[in-house]
């Protein structure tokens, strides 16, 4: 058995990014390839807010669009098989994992082997709430258009969606995890606003599968962003790493991923002087310009 004193941190990371559509989601994960390369699975064809980001970026984004639909939920099938590690191959324009159809017709396929992806590669998933549709309709694809999931469908549906949440749990790899809220009753009672990943009492425990879980929210027209435990009474936040990106002037989930690029400042602290506060900031803008 090994002693913790022997043991150094992971150099990997699995986030969740959360919150409500147009929140910042996708432009703040997107702002990572300004130093990483970017995995990123589109399964609701929202690829569009990374156009904005400079050519050098770009190049550093490699985009496997998924078109999944309710009558093709292609989703959860694909990303249960890439997430296992192994070598896959995608067709591109299915999105399925060795489509029949298109080696037929020796179409294009993009080949993935996320066991073998190094530290300056982050795997994006966006987002968790189309994956938890694509498992439903999954379930439910041979029943007509007027069918209502009964008990055992939403069981199924956790189920698949526990053997993805699981694997991120374990990756060797650098997750973000992209996907909405809702609001649900914990155990304790109280209601909290919470990742989805199915259904509301099966989300409440999504955060468990990840080091860090961060909100994005409008306020006062701009982008807002929580990370610590003690963001707020009603949104289930937290770090593994004790980052505080409410703190930030230029929130950036390079805290997360290169935090080397900071000052050494107590992360579970607020900063106790204005001078410390100014020296955080001028990191940032220092990184930004």
């Amino acid at each position: 058995m090994a002693k913790l004193s022997d043991l150094q941190a992971s150099k990997t990371h699995r986030v969740c990014i959360f919150g409500g559509p147009k929140t910042g989601k996708t432009e703040l994960v997107g702002r990572l390839s300004e130093y990483f390369n970017l995995l990123w699975f589109d399964l609701e064809n929202g690829w569009d807010t990374l156009l904005k980001f400079p050519q050098e970026w770009k190049e550093r984004i490699e985009l496997i669009r998924i078109p999944d639909t309710k009558v093709y939920p292609i989703a959860i099938e694909t990303i249960l098989k890439v997430v296992k590690g192994s070598l896959t191959e995608i067709c591109d324009e299915h999105g399925k994992v060795s489509c029949p159809m298109c080696k037929k017709d020796s179409k294009s396929f993009t080949s993935v082997t996320l066991n073998e992806l190094g530290t300056d590669t982050i795997v994006v998933f966006d987002s968790g709430t189309q994956l938890a549709n694509s498992a439903m309709n999954h379930i439910t694809k041979n029943q007509p258009d007027v069918y209502k999931p009964e008990w055992d469908d939403y069981r199924n549906q956790g189920a698949l969606m526990e053997r993805f949440l699981s694997q991120v749990q374990q990756a060797p790899y650098n997750v973000c995890f992209i996907t909405h809220e809702a609001e649900t009753e914990m155990e304790d009672g109280k209601k909290k606003i919470v990742p989805i990943a199915g259904t509301p009492n099966f989300s409440r425990n999504t955060a468990k599968y990840f080091d860090d879980v961060i909100y994005c929210e409008t306020k006062n027209k701009k982008h807002m962003f929580g990370s610590a435990t003690t963001y707020s009474n009603n949104i289930l936040t937290g770090s593994r790493t004790d980052i505080m990106l409410e703190n930030d002037e230029f929130p950036t989930l390079l805290r997360v991923f290169k935090p080397e690029l900071f000052p050494e400042i107590p992360m579970r602290e607020q900063p106790k002087t204005p001078a410390q506060q100014a020296v955080r900031n001028l990191a940032t803008m220092v990184r930004k310009v």
